[in-house]
């Protein structure tokens, strides 16, 4: 195999790597500004014709990100002494193949590549990115050798622990076993049969969540909760989607609700609502898409009149998760009809009595029915009906109307963070699936493990586990810190729903028929996997936001 470079030569190599590439992505945009400009403007016409290209300026900076994640993990891994073989080859592996893929096409999804010559790029430039540190890295980075000797390593290790250094520190781990010892004995064991009867997660286990301090993991110690930060959160999120991403969820709706409160609720608000959310006394559901708006909140039609003390609701909403069980509803509804867009839009705490499946709401002017999905269950979908539903004027949060699409925007940040810890969690999840299969299945007198293209989609699932972990907790250091991460959020999410899709797909295929199967768990965790590309911003809007991010001098 290739001789072991030391770190502070792989170092160097990766920062001649990350400028070599951060050139490139300036390049990149440049031409594609100039192809959507249209008098020193954007044009949203051009701007859509151009789609592929901006979108694909959205992938580049999200690897250009990686590369750069992966240079300060080597710094940061080597100056503690704990950059060994394995997370040497770890990162030596990623950088090599993200390397060919910046240069030779990055995959969107399954069937749309984008390269160079897609955004106006020449071949001049293309070949002035490639410097030695460059090309060094692509001659010894993902190759044969390494990726041999990177599955003996993992072969040898635990199969259901992390492939490496994770990077983060003590307390950050002992948060992680402990979420993954309750995982192993609470969650693990009934997963598959939950999925497969489509039951609810147990009440005891949500109570257990709670007990852990999982729902008011971020919320400040003033209001009961654990007043940890975001990178805490994504270690939670990662091992409890690990063991089933309806329980990694259950948290997504708390920390949402907390987050809207904390930025823009009133003092009584927060008083009142934050401690119980903290304790998980109430459990809130968020409630903001509808129909036919999708995406497109300020097409969003759902009305909330005031009329004295109270705010009448009426309008339909979808894809709302965990409604059933929820006991408040951040609800995001229209109280200026002479508004449009964004502007007339207000957000409410609006509280609801526990229902169940023979009476899902039991509220006056509330009515729905139950979304039948492939995965992503244990809290169940449900479209609801408002037809004279009640709110309390005081219940508008902050009490002032129109701010409400502004206080949403204000936790797109954290969500999006956390949904890329979720997705880690489910590829951990499947490239353990697929490694204890591939070392107990025997196959034409030896392990599937023994196989070069069975062990190579192991190695891969486990390189880009590393590379998307490692982005998630930047965007998660980011947002402790205070500093604006929408960008590497964004970018966070977009990698990790298109690796935890790779890796379930690749995981199911050493499997075999019996991955097809349905008592095999890998058959869920393909359909639980293919729900991150879709909400939290599908893949194609996420990209979208990027690339007119970095066309509007974002980079």
């Amino acid at each position: 195999m290739t001789t072991p470079t030391p770190a502070k030569d792989l170092l160097a190599l990766a920062r001649e790597a990350s400028v070599a590439v951060d050139t490139l992505l300036s390049d990149a945009t440049r031409h594609v500004r100039e192809r959507v400009g249209r008098d020193g403007r954007l044009s949203n016409a051009a701007i859509e014709a151009e789609q592929h290209a901006v979108h694909g300026l959205a992938w580049l900076a999200t690897y250009a990100q990686c590369v750069r994640e992966m240079a300060a993990y080597v710094e940061r891994m080597s100056g503690e002494g704990r950059f060994g073989e394995t997370e040497e080859l770890l990162t030596r592996i990623a950088l090599g193949e993200y390397l060919s893929q910046v240069f030779g096409g990055i995959p969107m999804n399954q069937g749309e590549m984008v390269r160079p010559a897609d955004f106006g790029v020449t071949a001049r430039e293309v070949a002035d990115r490639h410097t030695p540190g460059v090309e060094e890295l692509l001659a010894t980075g993902n190759t044969p050798d390494n990726r041999a000797r990177l599955v003996e390593l993992i072969a040898e290790g635990d199969a259901m622990g992390l492939v490496g250094d994770a990077g983060l520190d003590e307390d950050m781990e002992a948060i992680r076993s402990e979420m993954r010892k309750f995982a192993a004995a609470e969650v693990l064991p009934h997963a598959h049969d939950w999925h497969r009867k489509n039951d609810y997660i147990p009440l005891e286990v949500i109570a257990g969540l709670a007990e852990l301090g999982v729902f008011g993991l971020t919320i400040p110690e003033e209001f009961g909760g654990m007043g940890l930060g975001k990178v805490a959160m994504c270690v939670v999120s990662e091992e409890l989607s690990r063991a089933y991403i309806g329980v990694g969820s259950l948290g997504t709706r708390s920390e949402i609700a907390a987050e809207l409160i904390l930025a823009g609720g009133t003092e009584a608000q927060k008083q009142h609502y934050l401690p119980k959310i903290a304790s998980g006394e109430i459990l809130p559901t968020a409630v903001f898409t509808e129909p036919n708006t999708g995406s497109d909140l300020a097409s969003l039609r759902t009305r909330a009149t005031r009329e004295g003390d109270v705010y009448v609701i009426r309008g339909n909403k979808t894809w709302i998760t965990h409604p059933v069980r929820a006991d408040v509803m951040t609800l995001l509804a229209r109280t200026n009809p002479n508004e449009p867009g964004y502007k007339g839009l207000s957000m409410f705490l609006a509280e609801k009595p526990r229902g169940d499946d023979a009476n899902p709401f039991p509220a006056k002017g509330m009515s729905g029915g139950e979304i039948e999905v492939l995965g992503y269950r244990g809290m169940k979908e449900y479209e609801i009906a408002f037809d004279g539903f009640e709110v309390p004027a005081k219940n508008l949060l902050g009490e002032e109307e129109g701010q409400g699409f502004k206080q949403l925007m204000q936790t797109f940040e954290a969500a999006r963070i956390q949904t890329a810890a979720r997705a880690i969690g489910v590829a951990q999840s499947a490239m353990e699936l697929g490694l204890r299969y591939a070392k107990e299945r025997i196959q034409f007198g030896k392990a599937l493990i023994n196989f070069p293209r069975v062990s190579d989609k192991v190695v891969m699932m486990a390189v880009e586990i590393h590379i998307a972990r490692q982005i998630t907790y930047f965007s998660g250091r980011a947002k402790d810190g205070g500093r604006r991460c929408d960008l590497e959020a964004g970018m966070a999410k977009l990698l990790g729903a298109r690796v935890a899709w790779a890796a379930a797909d690749n995981a199911l295929q050493i499997h075999g028929g019996n991955g097809f199967a349905l008592e095999y768990a890998i058959s869920r965790v393909l359909c639980d996997a293919r729900i991150l590309n879709i909400f939290e911003g599908a893949a194609e809007i996420q990209a979208q936001v990027i690339g007119r991010r970095f066309l509007e001098g974002a980079n």
